[in-house]
């Protein structure tokens, strides 16, 4: 069995996901929060968090495991940039937007908060959409 070409799909399967969802929180989700009157976007917000992370953590995680597995059985350039892309997925999830979210949690619903999370995310849409488009051509030419 061709491992490389079955990490390969359900890789793409994954990015197709990961890639729907960030598209959907960029362009509807966060701007949406610009809209709510700050005791609203609270209230809405820690029902936000707590759904969501039942659709996001399965997908990074499949996405994380993919990028390890895929560089074990084939070191390549391809494999090594994109294990580092999710690599640097994680980290500025955790380190950027965690944060954020956690002073709108806190009830910091200020307008400069919701736009700089709206403007990070440009981050994460590019990386996640660079990351199918990689998957995508690899598969294409399999």
């Amino acid at each position: 069995m061709d491992y490389t070409a079955l990490i390969l799909q359900i890789s793409l399967l994954v990015d197709v996901g990961l890639v729907v969802l960030i598209w959907l929180v960029q362009l509807i989700v966060y701007p949406s929060f610009t809209y709510y009157q700050p005791d609203n976007l609270f209230k809405w917000h820690q029902q936000y968090t707590t759904r969501l992370p039942f659709v996001v953590i399965p997908l990074m995680l499949s996405q994380l495991v993919l990028a390890i597995v895929a560089v074990f059985y084939e070191v390549n350039i391809i494999n090594c940039c994109c294990l580092l892309i999710v690599l640097f997925l994680w980290i500025f999830t955790f380190t950027s937007f965690a944060p954020l979210h956690h002073k709108i949690s806190e009830g910091n619903t200020n307008q400069s908060i919701l736009q700089l999370l709206i403007r990070r995310n440009w981050i994460r849409t590019f990386f996640w959409s660079f990351l199918f488009i990689i998957h995508l051509i690899a598969f294409i030419s399999l």
